[in-house]
């Protein structure tokens, strides 16, 4: 049986988009096929929650070679957008200005598969905030579904 959300979707109106993927992409050093983000719907500072989305087209990068004829989405893909929408989380605290690095990813699990067209929607609770790396948990969701769950460490590197 899955674990809940990590907080509750009830509340948050999804059709608002309080960063696009443009802004995401200044607090991100990210270019090209890694812009994996299109927005952020969701933000509280100082819960450290943050709501983010990926809309997944037939025509992305991955399709073409990632199962031929059935693409489904890598789930190194959803673990890097859940390490993208942690690292904005951090950034969004003020107290990061050097880029933010994966350092490890723990007690990770894929529920579902996803196939294009959809829209994934990356949920990330800041654990710990500390002065060299960051801790955060971190679920996949599409339609209340969780698709992957993991625990994610970033690296504050210079």
């Amino acid at each position: 049986m899955p674990p809940p959300l990590l907080f509750d979707l009830a509340g948050v109106d999804h059709s608002v988009v309080c960063l696009s993927r443009d802004q995401i992409y200044t607090l991100l050093p990210h270019r090209h096929e890694f812009m994996v983000l299109s927005g952020v719907c969701h933000l509280n500072q100082e819960s450290l929650h943050i709501l983010a989305f990926s809309d997944i087209a037939a025509g992305d990068w991955w399709c073409r070679g990632h199962v031929p004829d059935r693409s489904i989405l890598p789930g190194v893909l959803m673990l890097e957008m859940g390490a993208q929408t942690s690292a904005v989380l951090a950034k969004l605290t003020g107290r990061y200005d050097a880029f933010i690095g994966y350092g490890g990813v723990d007690q990770c699990k894929f529920r579902e598969a996803v196939f294009p067209p959809a829209r994934l929607y990356l949920l990330s609770v800041g654990l710990e905030h500390r002065p060299r790396r960051i801790v955060s948990a971190v679920q996949g969701v599409i339609d209340d579904r969780i698709i992957f769950e993991a625990t994610v460490t970033g690296l504050v590197m210079p």
